[in-house]
């Protein structure tokens, strides 16, 4: 038996024609196809009834559907969930689902490992292993049993969006169009380290909301735990994002892991206000998940509160998120980085 083809979660509407025209299919299949794949969510091609038989034959001998479920879950006792899936090239990903009343967030990951080596990310330290396809991000939304009650999809899992620009704009064109799973892009969030080169291009393509990675607004000490600054300076960064309008349905905020004695003194205070001034913003602040030999700690709460109270007085919405899933190790990677050392057991 032949290795299909092609896979079709994960193809655009542009991308089903061009297969459709292949195969000889008629002219309007590929509209039919996407819309079994993201409105239907189909389980298996012979399942398409408004194709012929002889279009769901040529489907059957050249394309794979591409799902996959996950390989197991995690749940915390504050109702979290960590789903573990395997990828294409024998790597793990997870993903973070996370119900806060009326919201049910899911976290999706975009790469396996990374290559920002964040000194605070458990994922860092995985290195990078590859790049995740449109499909195996689709994946992780529609293989869970909650995709129905989904709310906010947010690219904060493994990895670096930017850095896999391709396979994340696909992935976002899928969930956005109106032939794909049509949902608001003020729904989606997508979240970078700072990745100046590829930020224009998210920002020209998709109206998605926008979270970066800043922890420091200073240079210099961001460097020392967040490599990318010597490739993509965060001054470089907000100076892109000073182009753009923050000031209607579209937001942007800058995510904030305080450490202690590293980020949260008042000359940080008075920087923050200097690197984001001109930006309609928040800061999301975030208490740092404290991951196996890691120098970091987090300072105590009353401490960030002053902090997230300082800000807010000097002219920042500043927000602390509440921390969720600890008991389930939810800071990102650490699930997938002991399924990779112990991957034989599985």
């Amino acid at each position: 038996m032949t290795t299909p083809r092609y896979t079709l979660y994960g193809m655009t509407l542009d991308q089903l024609k061009v297969l459709a025209e292949e195969l000889g299919l008629p002219r309007f299949a590929h509209k039919q196809i996407a819309r079994w794949l993201y409105t239907r969510f189909v389980g298996d091609i012979e399942s398409m009834t408004d194709l012929s038989k002889s279009a769901r034959a040529a489907l059957v001998a050249n394309c794979t559907l591409g799902l996959s479920a996950p390989l197991k879950v995690s749940v915390s006792a504050d109702g979290t969930k960590k789903y573990l899936f395997a990828t294409s090239e024998g790597e793990y990903i997870e993903s973070a689902l996370i119900p806060d009343g009326e919201r049910m967030t899911l976290c999706v990951s975009s790469q396996a490992g990374c290559k920002m080596g964040c000194k605070f990310c458990a994922t860092g330290r995985m290195g990078f292993r590859h790049h995740l396809s449109a499909t195996e991000i689709i994946n992780q939304v529609i293989s869970i049993p909650e995709r129905d009650s989904l709310t906010n999809i947010v690219f904060m899992g493994m990895g670096e969006p930017l850095d896999n620009i391709d396979n994340v704009l696909r992935a976002l064109d899928i969930l956005t169009s109106e032939w794909g799973m049509a949902w608001s892009p003020t729904r989606i969030t997508v979240s970078t380290a700072g990745v100046a080169r590829t930020l224009p291009r998210l920002l020209d393509e998709q109206k998605v909301h926008i979270a970066v990675s800043l922890h420091n607004p200073f240079p210099e000490e961001r460097r020392e735990i967040m490599p990318i600054e010597n490739s993509y300076s965060i001054v470089e960064v907000c100076n892109i994002l000073r182009r753009y309008d923050f000031t209607h349905q579209r937001r942007v905020s800058f995510e904030y892991i305080v450490l202690e004695d590293k980020n949260c003194s008042p000359r940080h205070v008075k920087e923050l206000c200097r690197l984001l001034d001109g930006i309609k913003c928040r800061i999301n602040l975030i208490r740092f998940h404290r991951i196996p030999d890691s120098p970091f700690f987090s300072p105590p709460l009353d401490y960030i509160i002053e902090f997230r109270d300082t800000l807010t007085r000097r002219g920042i919405q500043t927000t602390l998120r509440a921390s969720r899933g600890e008991d389930i190790e939810a800071a990102c990677g650490l699930l997938s980085t002991a399924e990779n050392k112990g991957a034989n057991s599985i």
